[in-house]
């Protein structure tokens, strides 16, 4: 049942969105957007993780007593953990800016 609610909430949710379609022409620029389009699914993925642990209903306060053990764990700042758990919930890159963005 687990596994059947986790996979609709994944599909309900909105990925992360595509790269754009047309790749820069300046190759220094194509490569700093697949740096920052890896930071953003990097987020995404831990952003899901941060959810498994304190589900979406929890509030900020509730869910900050179950993550700051995982964030300490594995060398996140707490802020950032909230902003990938947000953008897990959104899709909306804006959810990252002022910490991995």
């Amino acid at each position: 049942m687990r596994a059947v609610v986790r996979q609709a909430v994944r599909d309900v949710r909105t990925a992360p969105t595509p790269p754009p379609a047309d790749p820069a022409a300046d190759p220094a620029v194509a490569a700093l957007r697949r740096v920052v389009d890896d930071l953003v699914a990097s987020s995404h993925a831990m952003g899901e993780l941060m959810l498994e642990i304190a589900p979406a209903y929890l509030s900020d306060s509730e869910a900050a007593d179950i993550l700051v053990l995982l964030c300490e764990q594995i060398g996140e700042p707490l802020d950032h953990g909230f902003a990938a758990r947000r953008y897990a919930l959104t899709g909306d890159r804006r959810a990252l800016a002022g910490t991995v963005l």
